[in-house]
């Protein structure tokens, strides 16, 4: 296990409730009713808020990938995150889709963005070996 030699951002929530409940950000920059899944109640739920926040630093790695290859990414970069909440004999697991839209460069070149920035990632370094995740541009 790798531990960090200096913390560069901590983000705080205060949530309540678990699923049924509420999360709160320290600062009161997110401030979010949380729901089941295909409840129909209002909120979002983990799995939304955690492919939310991977797909955004996933982007930002693929910006540092991008320099690496001496490529810009195009202003419309974008990523459509899909976590899945699934069992597996009984137990509770998380697997991943991360489709990588990046128009105007070439589908080989954006597919060693990709992989560099899956290594670069710190959403990426903690699910590796842990879920299952398909990469894919589009």
């Amino acid at each position: 296990m790798t531990t960090i030699d200096k913390v560069l951002y901590t983000g705080k929530t205060h949530t309540m409730g678990g699923r049924e409940g509420a999360s709160r950000s320290d600062d009161g920059m997110l401030d979010i009713k949380l729901s089941p899944p295909g409840s129909g109640k209002t909120g979002s739920n983990p799995e939304q808020l955690f492919a939310a926040g991977w797909s955004a630093c996933f982007l930002g790695a693929m910006a540092r990938a991008a320099a690496k290859h001496q490529v810009r990414l195009p202003a419309d970069t974008a990523i459509d995150a899909e976590v899945d909440l699934g069992t597996t004999d009984g137990e509770f697991f998380l697997q991943a889709r991360l489709t990588v839209i990046v128009p105007g460069v070439e589908r080989d070149v954006a597919h060693a963005i990709i992989e560099d920035a899956h290594q670069i990632c710190p959403y990426s370094k903690a699910t590796r070996g842990n879920v299952h995740v398909e990469l894919k541009v589009v």
